[in-house]
């Protein structure tokens, strides 16, 4: 008899609520789980245990809460301050669906007998027979679409995860199905901060959980001139223009860090584009290896628009990335995400 055992991991949300109807009536066995991650974060608190198990509840399914605080620290929370403490800006969302909800949840599905995980991400999975291998595709909410952050799944493991809602087109469709099935979440807001900073004052965060402390250094331009002074290099991002306090003949934007110097480097509008970027920490999805140039449409963060690219294997396990045209904002500590058409080849972390 098929195994139709799933494992969904349930934020107390709408998204996931409706993914947990959904596989249900689609004769999955479903078992819901919410992972305890950060005391008193937007999606780790008594609110959101108590609406993940009424909506189990309520559609006729077993909840599970597993206490997974010290992982989630030890892997998502000091990654996110050693990349400020580098300079690099970070995305703890992908570093969470790497290492607790393909991770954590992955074991715990395995250990609970279910054959798949699900989550309510916008994003598909399909057999694809011209490549002959289980596919990451984008789903069809457009702008809301979610593969960006799931390029890190293992690749070995997509024919194993489901996301229910990959067919949808808008969030209003599925709040449509939540409140049409009396699932009382249907109203509830989206998340959308890091949810271990839900006051959005990351600044503060840091100061409080770790040994960076403001220190001032000069903002210069390239050639050395310096403009002001900074309060500290982990306040800034690169592309940044707002909140730099110096005046100029034209608008400045911060284009790079000297750590050695501690000093902040600024220039004008051209010099945040870029015809290259290099790629580390590579996690090909579609294929094994690359092994020649490709043409591919690349994102270099989540809210951004595709960019069209050429890529090539450099070293043994980075990727060098030739855009058509100059990109602005390449941000060392994001994710780059490829794309052949709706299908994701692969990311990585950009590091210059």
């Amino acid at each position: 008899m098929e195994n139709k055992k799933v494992l969904l991991g349930m934020s107390g949300g709408v998204d996931s609520s409706v993914s947990a109807l959904l596989l249900k009536n689609q004769g999955y066995e479903v078992i819901g789980t919410t992972l305890e991650l950060y005391a008193g974060s937007s999606c780790c608190n008594i609110n959101t245990y108590m609406d993940a198990k009424m909506v189990c509840k309520s559609i006729g399914i077993p909840h599970f809460t597993f206490d997974c605080k010290k992982e989630f620290r030890e892997l998502v929370i000091e990654d996110f301050i050693n990349c400020y403490k580098n300079q690099l800006t970070p995305n703890p969302c992908i570093e969470c669906n790497k290492f607790m909800k393909f991770g954590i949840m992955k074991e715990k599905a395995e250990n609970m007998g279910c054959k798949y995980i699900a989550t309510g991400h916008y994003a598909k999975t399909e057999y694809s027979e011209k490549y002959g291998r289980w596919v990451l595709k984008k789903s069809k909410a457009g702008k809301k679409d979610q593969s960006y952050v799931l390029w890190n799944i293992p690749k070995d493991y997509i024919e194993n995860v489901i996301f229910p809602l990959g067919d949808f087109e808008s969030k209003d469709q599925i709040r449509e199905i939540a409140r049409k099935n009396n699932i009382k979440v249907a109203n509830k807001p989206d998340s959308e901060d890091i949810c271990f900073i839900p006051d959005k004052n990351y600044k503060k965060f840091l100061e409080n959980n770790s040994d960076i402390k403001p220190k001032s250094g000069n903002i210069v331009l390239k050639d050395g001139t310096i403009l002001g002074k900074h309060n500290g290099l982990y306040n800034y991002t690169i592309g940044q223009r707002k909140g730099l306090g110096i005046s100029y003949k034209e608008p400045l934007f911060v284009i790079g860090f000297n750590i050695s110097k501690n000093e902040l480097v600024v220039g004008v509008e051209s010099e945040i584009y870029k015809k290259e970027m290099y790629v580390k920490n590579i996690n090909l999805l579609l294929v094994d290896e690359i092994k020649e140039k490709m043409n591919v449409m690349v994102k270099t963060r989540y809210s951004s628009k595709e960019e069209s690219a050429t890529i090539e294997m450099y070293d043994k396990d980075k990727i060098k990335v030739i855009f058509d045209n100059p990109c602005a904002r390449i941000t060392p500590g994001q994710s780059a995400v490829f794309y052949v058409d709706d299908i994701v080849l692969g990311g990585g972390k950009i590091y210059k």
